[in-house]
């Protein structure tokens, strides 16, 4: 089971195993008590987390890993890792009064990411952590088999990726997807369901090429996303959704926007 704690601008997810659960991602020094009341919505308390999986050693995603350390959770870095535990502390030693406990090295729990489906084994989840550059040179992305998920942190996501072919974050991404996932969770934005015609194997939905080219001719009209909605009966979410791709990308096709936003499969 997958559980999306939505209490910061960072996505933490909760990642149920066979034997406790995992945390993946935490949000910024200072967010410990919204953690701790949004797994209590959840009838769950963090003694519950038995290891936390850290996407990168960014500010908005490590910033309270050395506090859920101090309740009884291990913190999980891989050997790809290790050398950036500490990359951003000095960001926060630039706060005043930041509430910000540096993570205690002693208590960190090394794996070698080659070892990282052991690992998962242990904690009762069948997957496979992999190094995924781009971003930063720590990231990384956590593969789940049964539910064929990828959680990704900060990777960019798929809608920019044509404008990343041939660069280390189009390889990193032309790895994931030969996987072929089904869904792909953020670190700062919704999860994205996808289908196989992401991938360019699937004929298009005539109906919803329908949907967005009448989108594109309301909103070159000048009606808002509202009067869209109104007038195609679309979700509001989804006339935003195709009005910003096809306003911030001149010329492009019904099919690149709906690449973009990832929409086919929804």
């Amino acid at each position: 089971m997958i559980t999306l704690l939505n209490y910061s601008s960072t996505n933490t997810y909760l990642i149920r195993g066979d034997r406790g659960y995992i945390l993946f991602d935490t949000g910024w020094a200072g967010t410990f008590p919204a953690l701790c009341r949004a797994l209590g919505e959840k009838k769950l308390k963090l003694q519950d987390v038995k290891y936390l999986l850290i996407s990168h050693f960014h500010p908005d995603h490590m910033g309270i890993a050395r506090e859920i350390a101090d309740t009884g959770a291990e913190i999980v870095v891989f050997d790809v890792q290790t050398e950036y535990i500490h990359a951003s502390d000095h960001i926060f030693e630039k706060e005043k009064n930041s509430p910000f406990i540096p993570i205690d090295d002693t208590r960190v729990k090394a794996v070698p990411i080659s070892q990282s489906r052991e690992f998962l084994q242990s904690a009762g989840i069948k997957g496979e952590v992999f190094h995924t550059p781009g971003h930063s040179d720590d990231s990384i992305s956590l593969w789940l088999d049964k539910e064929r998920a990828l959680f990704v942190g900060d990777l960019n996501p798929l809608y920019e990726l044509e404008m990343h072919k041939g660069t280390r974050i189009g390889d990193t991404w032309d790895r994931l997807l030969s996987m072929k996932p089904k869904t792909v969770y953020y670190g700062h934005a919704r999860p994205a369901k996808l289908s196989s015609g992401l991938f360019g194997t699937c004929a298009p939905d005539t109906d919803l090429y329908t949907l967005v080219k009448r989108i594109t001719a309301l909103f070159d009209r000048g009606l808002s996303c509202e009067e869209i909605s109104v007038r195609t009966g679309a979700d509001n979410g989804f006339v935003a959704d195709v009005t910003r791709m096809y306003a911030t990308h001149p010329g492009v096709s019904v099919q690149g926007i709906l690449d973009r936003i990832e929409i086919k499969g929804k």
